[in-house]
């Protein structure tokens, strides 16, 4: 697991297929957006059924989880104030989780196979996101 900040501030988190340990593992704190964690369990194991309860809850941030089903991408990992500040090679089995700042993707294989995954609800383009000029 790679922790990417720029000064105190964390942008991104990049997990390795092969960083994941046995059992239940999250990656962000209680007061991030979006919560991320990964399972690893043994056929078997039963998880306790669930139901989520409505609640109040505000988010002024959008942030980011991609998983790399299939193929590779390179992420850009950009500073609040849009410097790039690292490039990150996914492969298959790895994902990535984008706190602040900015990012970009290339697709590096045909056919790649990407699940994204963010907190909404989306308020559309011009209110959601603005383009980094590189």
């Amino acid at each position: 697991m790679k922790i990417i900040c720029d000064h105190k501030l964390k942008l991104a988190t990049f997990i390795s297929k092969s960083d994941i340990a046995k059992g239940l593992s999250f990656y962000s704190e209680d007061h991030d957006f979006v919560q991320v964690g990964t399972w690893r369990y043994d056929k078997g194991r039963r998880l306790a059924d669930h139901a989520h309860n409505v609640v109040d809850r505000k988010a002024n941030r959008t942030q980011e989880v991609i998983y790399v089903m299939q193929g590779g991408v390179k992420a850009f990992v950009y500073s609040e104030d849009e410097r790039l500040i690292e490039e990150v090679l996914l492969k298959e089995g790895d994902f990535m989780i984008f706190w602040n700042g900015g990012h970009g993707y290339e697709i590096l294989e045909d056919n790649t196979l990407v699940l994204e995954a963010k907190n909404g609800p989306y308020l559309g383009v011009e209110k959601d996101k603005r383009r980094i000029n590189i």
